[in-house]
């Protein structure tokens, strides 16, 4: 690592010798009603190039010396123009001005010709108007349901958050909320996502050519960012919906010094039905709900100091009670994260953030009967520093370096109880602790006007540390000796480099072709015995028995705009290629003992094309997006050896968005979806041996479930504001699956009759989650 930083130091020291002839225009993109940092805001030099800001707003340009015209733009506001005379270094803000409300959903939401010209491939930025816009399931704001309406993305399953990208598993994408990893996305045992709308500035999913400054993971990044807070004045908002509720205040702490958000929301359907339900009721107690708080405040020190303290708490809480058989259950679980940053602009090339990441995922299992008494708990702790330097040269270069550190804490499912005074102590599994380390360095190089690169590489490391047990076991796993690991010492260790590359050459200005390749690195693992991600799963890390997943993706496309960037086209071809895969073995019964001995190796690939058209200007806008792919496994102690196709795997995805700006109160939407049937595992026979039925099963995944499809529609309505009136409003109307398709969430097989009266009868029985479901929402802003 300290070779590497040697390297990047002596990078820095030429480049910037051979630009000291030059000048340097530098500074801050805000939003100048709020005082927000946009990020990523074109700076724009006619002829010159351009540059976007970063995370934090800042840019920077260094040009030789003359007069130059600035253009600065952003998703949703005013272009902003400066004429300049660069005859010395220059240190210039820009505040954009937000357009208005009309104009805000139908003129272009980003840089017209970005997804041309911009290098990086595979990169999506929605912004939170669009994700208010799409109709969702009881009137919910979900972002993660927005996502999985793009091409390369689909969804865990009916009303599950998790995402599929790529073919991969949903622990293969690398979820981070302000730099805090988030374990687990899902409310309501996945139906709902974490994320609060209100408290979201910022989402980016990157799907290919990941930049070098993520690792972790294998499929996809998403990175969302909270607001910061209105350094110019105090909002209020928030709504009422069919099953929650928010509230969001922020506010200058100290005007254009320091500010602050606090956004709140929860369920209350666990308060609306309580009431209703009799203490005589065998379920009396019983309830359900959930809870998010997103809080963040900033401090600016001065232009070259910013300090942001951020977090998030969220809990699900369920209780089981019924009094017939004196049984009780409670189960909570959720996210805890919390992310200290310091920006500090160095000089007019040279920015900073230095940040301190905590986050905790835990889940709990508590029962009891009688005087019998349960509880299960498991999760993840992490604890992180990282160092991160944005360094721009010259117009055609914009660097990014840096390195992490993570100490990582797994809780297996631990189990105690007792009954009366009897205490039942297992043989639980130990925590096992981590450690794992990144450094990287990255380039933009505009090589050309024609040809721009995305050239990183990053090495990584991962470390098992004690203290640890290896037990030697004979041939029925009966343990025979141990090998024991103290405190902090080397269990087993892990790396290697993971370079990442990504091309665009501009055929003309409309028109251009991108190609990336990247290998990734992942060293931590969901341990699940279903098809979608619900609390009970585990996070295990790499050991001595379990090694980290590698993948090779490769990616081609061609991206083409119409009519003066009106309409934006897109074809991606992509391959993955995947190790160390990881499942259970055939025949797998949870169990208290560690997982790792129940674990089967192999391999996966992924291939597919995707297919994007998206409206962006005029009343009406919207996409069009279609996935055809596919995606194996191969196990040699699976399926025979043979290749199956995975739970991941669907064949056709299609998704069609739309948006109506009828007039200034009212705004139409609509989203139609359709996807081949999840693969699925079956049984093939059933016969009665000694009086028990007994079913055999298929081959893997060797059956479709019945193909997903529906219709969701929407309306908002704005009332018009009255003379004086300092408060806004509007009222969202949709319907979730308007026709009421029933689709299939899992199949079982009913027994009517006996096998001993020879008229016993089995049929499939289809359960669905969702028919049509009408919801009425109430946002209010002041």
């Amino acid at each position: 690592m300290k070779s590497a930083l040697l390297l990047v130091y002596a990078l820095i020291t030429s480049l910037a010798a051979s630009t000291q002839t030059k000048f340097t225009l530098s500074g801050f993109v805000r939003d100048s009603l709020s005082g927000e940092s946009l990020i990523g805001a074109t700076v724009q030099v006619q002829d010159d190039g351009s540059v976007s800001s970063n995370q934090y707003g800042f840019y920077s340009l260094t040009l030789p010396a003359g007069n130059y015209s600035i253009l600065v733009s952003f998703a949703g506001y005013q272009l902003q123009q400066l004429n300049i005379r660069l005859d010395k270094n220059i240190r210039q803000h820009f505040q954009l001005l937000p357009r208005g409300t009309l104009q805000e959903v139908i003129v272009s939401s980003k840089k017209k010709d970005g997804n041309v010209m911009n290098a990086q491939m595979g990169k999506i930025d929605l912004s939170m108007q669009q994700v208010k816009a799409v109709p969702v399931l009881l009137g919910e704001v979900d972002l993660l349901k927005t996502l999985q309406l793009l091409p390369g993305v689909r969804n865990a399953g009916e009303g599950n958050t998790g995402m599929y990208v790529r073919g991969g598993g949903p622990d293969q994408n690398l979820i981070l909320l302000d730099d805090a990893i988030v374990y687990n996305t899902g409310h309501l045992f996945g139906f709902f996502s974490i994320f609060n709308s209100d408290a979201i500035k910022n989402i980016s999913l990157i799907k290919g050519g990941m930049p070098a400054q993520y690792g972790g993971r294998l499929s996809s990044v998403l990175d969302i960012a909270m607001k910061e807070g209105n350094m110019k004045r105090w909002e209020v908002e928030g709504g009422i919906g069919a099953i929650a509720s928010r509230l969001s205040v922020q506010g200058p702490l100290k005007k254009d010094k320091a500010s602050f958000i606090i956004s709140a929301r929860r369920t209350y359907v666990d308060m609306l039905v309580k009431p209703f339900i009799k203490k005589s009721s065998n379920y009396h107690g019983s309830g359900y709900y959930f809870y998010d708080l997103n809080m963040k405040a900033n401090y600016k020190f001065s232009d070259k100091d910013r300090l942001y303290l951020s977090g998030y708490f969220g809990r699900d809480v369920f209780d089981f009670k019924s009094a017939q058989r004196a049984f009780s259950a409670n189960i909570p679980w959720g996210n805890s994260t919390a992310t200290l940053r310091w920006n500090h602009v160095f000089n007019r090339k040279l920015f900073a953030n230095t940040t301190l990441m905590y986050n905790d995922y835990k889940f709990a299992f508590g029962a009891t009967q009688n005087d019998f008494a349960l509880n299960l708990s498991s999760g993840i702790r992490d604890l992180t520093g990282k160092f991160d330097l944005d360094f721009y040269p010259s117009p055609s270069h914009k660097m990014k370096m840096g390195f992490m550190y993570t100490r990582h804490r797994f809780t297996p499912n631990i189990l105690t109880g007792n009954q009366g005074d009897t205490v039942l102590a297992p043989n639980n599994e130990s925590p096992k602790y981590a450690i794992e380390t990144g450094v990287y360095v990255q380039d933009d190089w505009t090589i050309s006007d024609r040809l721009q690169a995305s050239a990183g590489l990053r090495f990584s490391s991962f470390t098992q540390t004690g203290p640890y047990k290896i037990f030697e076991t004979d041939e029925d796993g009966n343990k025979l000796d141990s090998t024991v690991f103290g405190k902090g010492k080397t269990v087993k260790t892990y790396g290697g480099p993971e370079p990442r590359l990504t091309l665009r050459y501009t055929i003309d200005e409309s028109t251009s072709i991108k190609a990336s390749a990247g290998r990734n690195l992942q060293y931590i693992h969901l341990v699940s015995n279903a098809g979608s991600t619900l609390p009970t799963d585990l996070w295990v890390p790499s050991t001595y028995r379990v090694r980290p997943q590698i993948s090779w993706q490769y990616a081609v496309g061609l991206f083409r705009n119409f009519n003066n960037n009106m309409f934006e086209t897109s074809v991606e071809l992509y391959y993955k290629k995947m190790e160390n895969q990881i499942e259970y073995g055939e025949g797998y019964t949870p169990s208290l003992k560690d997982p790792e001995s129940e674990f089967v190796f192999g391999k996966g690939w992924s291939y597919g094309s995707e297919f994007f058209f998206n409206k962006t200007r005029g009343r009406f806008t919207g996409w069009l997006g279609y996935t055809l792919s596919y995606t194996w496994r191969q196990f040699p102690g699976l399926n025979d050896g043979e290749k199956y196709p995975a739970k991941y795997d669907r064949r056709h995805d299609l998704s069609a968005v739309g948006m109506y700006q009828v007039n200034p109160r009212w705004k139409l939407s609509g989203v139609f979806v359709y996807g081949t049937g999840n693969a699925t595992t079956l049984p093939e026979r059933f016969y009665v041996v000694s009086g028990v039925l007994t079913q055999e099963y298929g081959k893997l995944n060797t059956y479709r479930l019945p193909a997903y499809h529906r219709l969701d529609l929407s309306a908002t309505l704005t009332p018009k504001k009255k003379a004086g009136q300092k408060w806004e409003q509007n009222w969202v109307f949709s319907i979730y699956n308007v026709y009421s398709r029933l689709n299939p969430y899992f199949i079982y097989f009913d027994q009517e009759g006996s096998a001993y009266s020879g008229e016993l009868s089995i049929q499939p029985k289809q359960v669905s989650l969702f028919p049509i479901i009408p919801a009425v929402t109430w946002n209010f802003k002041f």
